[in-house]
């Protein structure tokens, strides 16, 4: 059974003639990790930041544990922030930063300093109290800005796109380790970012938006398996969309031949297929890796391999469709080869028009 500890109800804002967001309902459950994901301009941190109190909704409630904190100022909240640029005080030590919530609140020297050696135990940055900001390097200082918004044990954890500066394998091992704290402090956390795979590592929810509204909902496997729509299918995991239209006994006709696969419309309706990469199946014709099934052909016209996996592009008459295949299952062609293509519908989604 759930615990609900936000309830965010019919979250409305507008900027002038702009609507950021459009009647947004969204429950977060205590203790988890729930990403905004979204392309640019979707309204992921205008939400982030109306939860925060940096921003009033221009209708709608947000609830925690039960208590309006519509109109409540963002100081009062009592929520841990990091911002994509951290904010950090480089004026101050590390120790003084992240204490800095702590001395707003009036507490005491010892409690301070013993949350602020605690903390950096947990940052696995000891023995750096007393270094200045400046002289952090780009994951130290990451680590210090978790670290100052843990300080004060936030009801809620918010951030924003807080790792997108770092390089990539700086960023991945951050990724790791703020799941790690948030798992160890068990704090509900909310983060925005636009990196699909940043948001499937990290999310026991993921929220998917777009134009200000959300359009999917669940746990990050099930969204990826089972987009709600086009633009779910499309944006997360990037999936092939191919017209198809339902033949004769509502089978499928994809790429021109008739599969044996069942789609749910009416015979001659017009049907987009999400067929997710990794789904495309190849091999060489005419060999016994060529799945009896197997009706498609097509020629390769990319190539790349990419260590673990290889990416192609495919190309079946006017239409171009991805693959990406392991290692070990990839077929001897090049770019000019013709390969045959299976695909297992039941994976795929059917989407009507």
């Amino acid at each position: 059974m759930s615990d609900t500890h936000l309830s965010i109800e019919n979250v409305t804002k507008s900027f002038g003639t702009v609507h950021a967001l459009a009647d947004v309902s969204l429950n977060v459950d205590r203790g988890s990790f729930v990403c905004l994901l979204g392309p640019s301009g979707c309204g992921k941190t205008t939400l982030l930041r109306i939860i925060a109190g940096f921003e009033a909704a221009s209708a709608g409630s947000l609830t925690l544990d039960g208590k309006s904190i519509t109109g409540q100022p963002a100081h009062h909240r009592g929520f841990g922030m990091v911002f994509q640029s951290l904010a950090l005080f480089p004026h101050m030590t590390v120790a003084q930063n992240i204490a800095y919530g702590l001395k707003l609140r009036k507490a005491g020297r010892a409690e301070q300093s013993q949350r602020v050696e605690e903390l950096l135990e947990v940052i696995e940055l000891p023995n750096i109290a007393d270094r200045p900001v400046s002289a952090l390097s780009g994951g130290q200082r990451q680590r210090v800005a978790i670290a100052r918004a843990l300080a004060i044990r936030p009801s809620l954890f918010l951030l924003d796109e807080p790792l997108s500066a770092l390089d990539a394998k700086l960023r991945e091992n951050m990724q790791i380790e703020l799941r790690r704290l948030q798992q160890k402090f068990g704090v509900t956390t909310i983060l925005v970012t636009h990196d699909q795979a940043e948001a499937m590592m990290l999310a026991d929810e993921l929220v998917v938006m777009k134009d200000g509204r959300i359009r999917q909902t669940g746990k990050p496997t099930d969204v990826y398996r089972k987009p709600a729509d086009r633009f779910v299918a499309d944006f997360l995991g990037s999936a092939n969309l191919v017209d198809a239209r339902v033949g004769p006994g509502g089978k499928l006709v994809f790429l021109g031949a008739q599969t044996g696969h069942v789609a749910p419309f009416s015979e001659n309706a017009k049907v987009s297929v999400a067929v997710r990469p990794e789904d495309v199946r190849l091999s060489l014709p005419g060999t016994s890796d060529t799945p009896v099934n197997s009706a498609i052909a097509a020629q390769v016209v990319f190539r790349r391999d990419l260590g673990a996996v290889s990416e192609w592009i495919l190309s079946v008459g006017d239409v171009e469709i991805r693959a990406r295949c392991p290692r070990n299952q990839n077929p001897d062609a090049s770019v000019g080869d013709e390969v045959a293509v299976d695909i297992d519908f039941e994976d795929c989604q059917i989407y009507a028009g």
